[in-house]
């Protein structure tokens, strides 16, 4: 089997799933005082310490979440009822056309439930990356604090965003920032403090760690309240007993990607050799995005829909992704590719192929021969 799906989930790296082993077999509930209590709250300290490293931030800055999506919406609703002071109150969220929906449908749910808060899309241009004038112009309307929240890469297109300007803008404005870094992390250098974010997500699942487990990052100072309560875990910020065994996974995978960050550029290659070989067999392929993740390839076969080729790649051993989202049973196009200006024919038939940390050129091949036999019998019936 052929997989191709990394920015979906990347499998388990190994050292991820020896640390979680180490962590089934020792027992003890993290917050008790006994020595298995201890040796439990011990991994987490040690699992926190190497997710902060891995995006160059203070450990006591990191809260254990129970995955990406909790994380964006812990940092959503915490901070627009932590900043509750009428001089700094919450009153606008700018939320990027491209966001995931864990951060869109928060944003929406707050602006929705919370009196005085209204939400706006930041517009992004045909390469699929933020408008910085737009934002700028939205910025300085209306009045009260604002929370702009803009993804570090594109979890379809792997479109790298301009958080430098973005975080400038924002600075400027007096808003907030919250950096969705789930998809970049592990494929870019990422350093919170540099970003000048308030808030920054991450997955373990996505850099080869378990599912089920995420974190939020919040920089001293910056308005957070509580969102799950009934314990003092993870310093007040999140209660509930820890998923110790989840964490220690997650912290393992977190220093194995930071040691293979120098060697992305391996990752990258085979990524470009792909759309070399995609060129060769459909010259009239679209790939979307300009500055990439180096490992994500979102691409268009024009007259071939998503739905088929993925079935039909999956047919041949070979598993990538479609680049529209199912919902109860019907495929819709892409969000992301709609707010490029990517028309419905043409979003239609986006396919995502993401490399990872185990991928080999085989790979690549495999799914090159997929691809071409796929076009090869699609415009044999057009001939026909």
């Amino acid at each position: 089997m052929t997989y191709l799906d990394h920015n979906a989930t990347s499998p388990l790296r190994p050292e991820a799933r020896a640390a979680m082993t180490h962590a089934m077999e020792m027992g003890g509930n993290p917050s008790s005082v006994h020595g298995a209590g201890r040796a439990g709250r011990a991994l987490i300290e040690a699992a926190r310490e190497q997710v902060a490293a891995l995006v160059h931030a203070r450990a006591r800055d990191v809260i254990f979440t129970s995955g990406g999506t909790e994380a964006n919406a812990l940092t959503l609703w915490g901070a627009a009822q932590g900043a509750l002071d009428a001089e700094a109150r919450i009153t606008r969220l700018f939320v990027s056309a491209i966001e995931h929906d864990s951060v869109r449908a928060n944003a929406e749910a707050i602006a929705e439930r919370v009196p005085g808060v209204r939400m706006q899309m930041i517009p992004v241009t045909s390469a699929g990356v933020v408008d910085t004038e737009a934002l700028r112009v939205l910025l300085r309307e209306g009045k009260g604090r604002a929370i702009v929240a803009v993804m570090l890469a594109n979890n379809e297109t792997g479109a790298i965003q301009p958080l430098e300007q973005i975080a400038k803008l924002a600075r400027e404005a007096g808003a907030l920032l919250l950096v969705d870094a789930i998809q970049a992390a592990g494929k870019l250098d990422i350093d919170f403090a540099a970003r000048d974010a308030d808030y920054l997500t991450l997955a373990a699942h996505k850099l080869g760690g378990p599912q089920g487990v995420g974190a939020l990052i919040v920089k001293e100072g910056a308005p957070f309240v509580a969102q799950i309560l009934g314990g003092g875990q993870e310093r007040g910020k999140r209660a509930g007993t820890e998923n110790v065994v989840g964490i220690a996974g997650f912290g393992a995978a977190s220093e194995a990607s930071l040691r293979d960050l120098g060697s992305l550029s391996r990752i990258s290659f085979l990524r470009d050799r792909f759309e070399h070989g995609l060129r060769q067999i459909a010259p009239d392929a679209i790939v979307f995005g300009d500055t990439r993740l180096g490992n994500t390839s979102n691409f268009a076969l024009p007259g071939i829909t998503a739905e088929t080729a993925v079935i039909a790649l999956d047919l041949d051993g070979v598993m990538i992704s479609s680049g529209a989202a199912c919902s109860s049973g019907k495929v819709k196009p892409s969000h992301v590719l709609q707010a490029m200006g990517v028309s419905e024919d043409i979003a239609r038939s986006a396919l995502r192929v993401s490399f990872g940390w185990n991928s080999m050129d085989e790979d690549a091949d495999a799914a090159l021969a997929s691809l071409h036999k796929l076009v090869s019998r699609d415009r044999s019936r057009a001939a026909a």
